[in-house]
């Protein structure tokens, strides 16, 4: 691979991120030892950001996947493809982290099939190697390369699971949504807002995530009180800018759209 190539996938400014529970220490030990290593926790609460922020901190270049039920394990090796020059083999992005030596992050790793998640074992362990069966190579994993996975352990059904001799070749790491004094000042650094409306917002979120269980699969996510305040800091009425981020992609159901817009109209008259 040649420099471009690794240059593509490097972050060159930094992503913003607060720290909250020394999670980048403990990290940053883990890749030392270049340890697999598995991020558990909802949807939206600052993994994928936390791992953007680590790879620009390590220096490392970054190639994301973001999984799913259709992705083939061809999707993550790589596979021969027909050009006008004839059939040419093009690495998938697990081999391409595993050459130039990326931190691969594999994003909701249980959306892809088992048969698929398979191909990333001969990584996690003392091998380091990633077998391309259909070309016949053994590729050494590069010494800086790591292997990250993420998932909503919360949501996920006994049909979507990882399986144990997936599981027990990572160290895992648990994130939640941070406390309300926290979490409000992350909103209102992430995009400057007032800190009182952040609050609000904030305080908005904390009553869906009650609901969890009880009419809602999830609550409402950081990343979606993200985008309630850059509507407001665009000028849009706080309460249609909670409709139309917080309240309308939470749920269908007429009846808990009206209790969630209940709890907007609580906070912003």
């Amino acid at each position: 691979m040649n420099q471009d190539t690794i240059d593509q996938y490097r972050i060159t400014k930094e992503p913003f991120y607060q720290v909250t529970a020394g999670e980048d220490t403990l990290y940053e030990a883990a890749y030392a030892r270049r340890m697999p290593i598995m991020l558990k926790g909802p949807t939206g609460c600052g993994k994928s950001r936390f791992v953007e922020y680590m790879a620009w901190k390590l220096g490392r270049p970054l190639i994301t996947v973001a999984c799913n039920e259709d992705m083939t394990a061809s999707d993550l090796v790589g596979r021969f493809l027909l050009d006008k020059d004839g059939t040419h083999w093009h690495d998938g992005p697990l081999t391409v982290a595993a050459r130039i030596g990326a931190i691969c992050y594999l994003d909701e790793i249980v959306e892809a099939r088992q048969d698929t998640t398979v191909v990333i074992h001969p990584l996690t362990d003392h091998r380091r190697q990633l077998p391309l069966d259909k070309k016949g190579e053994l590729v050494e994993a590069h010494p800086d390369f790591q292997l990250v996975i993420s998932y909503n352990p919360g949501y996920q059904s006994l049909m979507k699971d990882l399986k144990q001799s997936t599981k027990q070749r990572f160290a895992a790491m648990d994130f939640d949504y941070p406390t309300e004094d926290l979490e409000a000042d992350i909103v209102a650094k992430e995009t400057g807002i007032d800190s009182d409306v952040s609050m609000k917002l904030v305080q908005i979120a904390h009553r869906t995530r009650n609901l969890k269980g009880h009419g809602l699969d999830e609550g409402i996510s950081t990343r979606l009180l993200v985008y309630a305040a850059q509507m407001i800091a665009e000028g849009v009425d706080a309460k249609l800018a909670c409709n139309m981020t917080l309240v309308t992609p939470l749920t269908d159901d007429p009846d808990m759209r009206q209790t969630l817009e209940a709890a907007v109209e609580t906070f912003f008259t």
